[in-house]
């Protein structure tokens, strides 16, 4: 199929695409990899009378550290991520979830800021960075404002973003990031979109004790499910064990509503979520310990 008629404009600068969402707004829509908006356009599952390309505009497209700060633009490719020596430096566990997006050849089209504002909650780059505790910076002719994504998010494929606002780069603390990390998905086949899949972050003590816990979890919910500080509690300041890990999933779930498709009923999806929330803090804090008795 072919999408419905729309204007074309492909911009140049940043000015030029505010003032562009500015004056088509609920009709402008912006195209930046396209890896899931060209499908459903070309479906017609949306129609749009505005189409704004941004992959010309400069200054969207970086990776750098500033004040301990490490910034991705909204138009680096996924595929950079996966190269990048900051990256596999600062942030293993953002490098490893990328490599469960799609193909390669996805990744060389797909960018950061892409999938981060269509919030598919299931999505790789959402869960990873929200377990990083990523903040978004937020661009219209007014002004520039920041976001964290624990906020940003809203609901299924709906963001904090109004429609004259620009995603135009993430930012992330690296000045102290848990040296324990896993990440896990579970789909159909390899480069299908993720039935369930699981993020996490793990610091423990000299003595193996855990000290701080970032769990995320997506498909069971209409955004990405970050586990509350409550829920957390009772495994700080101890080993982990089984026993304490299922208790915590456990009350972790009690939040989840997943919803039921063509692919996998709703008991389905639970059941999997409880699987990857195990399996990823067990291997996060495989790798807090490893890492506390190699330094």
């Amino acid at each position: 199929m072919k999408p419905s008629k729309f204007d074309y404009y492909k911009p140049s600068t940043i000015e030029e695409t505010l003032n562009l969402l500015a004056t088509h707004g609920d009709e402008g829509k912006i195209l930046a990899g396209g890896q899931s908006f060209i499908p459903i356009l070309n479906m017609r599952m949306s129609e749009i009378e505005s189409l704004i390309d941004i992959n010309g505009v400069k200054n969207l497209d970086f990776i750098d550290v500033e004040n301990d700060i490490l910034r991705i633009g909204a138009m680096t490719r996924q595929s950079s991520i996966e190269r990048s020596e900051l990256i596999k430096d600062h942030l293993p566990l953002l490098r490893e979830a990328i490599t469960f997006i799609g193909h390669r050849q996805t990744r060389n089209r797909g960018t950061v800021g892409g999938s981060v504002a269509h919030a598919d909650p299931s999505a790789e780059l959402p869960l990873a960075l929200l377990a990083l505790n990523a903040d978004v910076i937020i661009q219209s002719e007014m002004e520039e404002r920041r976001a964290n994504l624990e906020d940003f998010f809203l609901t299924y494929l709906t963001t904090d973003m109004m429609p004259d606002e620009l995603l135009t780069r993430i930012e992330i603390p690296i000045d102290d990031v848990p040296n324990g990390y896993a990440f896990e998905e579970i789909s159909r086949r390899h480069g299908d979109f993720a039935l369930v899949s699981a993020a996490c972050l793990m610091e423990c003590d000299d003595a193996g004790a855990v000290t701080r816990i970032r769990l995320v979890i997506g498909g069971v919910d209409a955004v990405p499910l970050l586990a509350s500080e409550d829920d957390i509690k009772p495994l700080l300041g101890t080993r982990l064990d089984d026993s304490k890990v299922d208790a915590a999933i456990e009350n972790i779930l009690l939040m989840a509503e997943p919803d039921a498709d063509l692919h996998a009923s709703s008991e389905y999806r639970f059941h999997l979520a409880g699987i990857l929330a195990k399996r990823v803090m067990t291997k996060a804090y495989e790798h807090a310990e490893r890492g506390r008795t190699t330094v």
